[in-house]
């Protein structure tokens, strides 16, 4: 299969993985539109500045961890004033944003959602895989995935600056857009007696994993159009997430490419 789309080489600036630390300084990051990886913030914290930044959180809609101080300290030295924040190596994007550019170009989607991965040498195998394959956008939910920092990047050869990730607040109102939008929804999950060979991927499909030890949500089951799970022989019983997106992955490649 011939992926002609072009993906993430639009002349954005890569920004490599940083810190900003200070209360103004976060304040200013997010006013100019850097992506906040990570926010540490210090319990119980106060003052006129940090509601001002508080403030700004619920706004632009994001969380943040609240730890003792002695985690901030480990972390820099410098005066932190109880704020650090982690700025994302890669520029986010949104799927409602990048699905009609795929459609306009006479593409048929191959969309990948991500439900609870956390660890970040996964994450960095599956992006890797994913933009190996052709697949056209990563989705992550904006709580409960794992960071995209620099053994993330390394673990994915770079793949992490070509692919787009699009990182949404609900996955399960991303997918119902998904599913609005024309794709069928294929759940990677042992809850079905239904093969992954089984499944046509051939029409707009996202391919949705889980982590290894719950699975995907049963919020994204419910709404899904297909269960289908990957044959074991073995006695282990389970593979490793990235190794089951490969195998799903490429099962939608082979398919793809004799329909071609």
């Amino acid at each position: 299969m011939q992926n002609n789309f072009q993906r993430h080489d639009r002349g954005e600036k890569r920004e490599s993985n940083q810190m900003v630390f200070g209360i103004r300084a976060v304040i200013e990051a997010i006013d100019s539109g850097k992506e906040i990886e990570s926010l540490f913030i210090q319990r119980g914290i106060s003052g006129s500045l940090f509601l001002e930044l508080k403030s700004l959180l619920k706004e632009h809609g994001l969380s943040y961890q609240q730890v003792p101080i002695e985690k901030l300290n480990r972390i820099t030295r410098k005066n932190h004033q109880g704020v650090i924040a982690v700025i994302s190596p890669i520029i986010y994007q949104h799927i409602e944003d990048l699905l009609p550019s795929i459609y306009e170009k006479g593409e048929t989607p191959l969309l990948l959602m991500l439900d609870g991965v956390t660890d970040v040498r996964n994450m960095g195998a599956i992006a890797r895989t994913a933009e190996c394959a052709g697949v056209h956008a990563i989705i992550v939910p904006k709580k409960g995935s794992a960071e995209i920092n620099p053994d993330a990047i390394k673990t994915s050869a770079g793949a992490l600056y070509k692919i787009p990730v699009c990182r949404e607040d609900s996955l399960g109102k991303t997918g119902r857009f998904l599913i609005e939008s024309g794709i069928q929804l294929v759940v990677s999950t042992e809850k079905t007696q239904d093969s992954v060979y089984d499944v046509d991927y051939s029409g707009p499909t996202c391919i949705i994993m889980g982590a290894e030890d719950v699975g995907v949500s049963d919020d994204l089951i419910r709404i899904s159009d297909k269960l289908a799970k990957i044959p074991m022989y073995g006695e282990i019983g389970s593979l490793n997430v990235s190794v089951s997106a490969g195998v799903v992955i490429y099962e939608a490649i082979r398919q793809r490419a004799l329909g071609s």
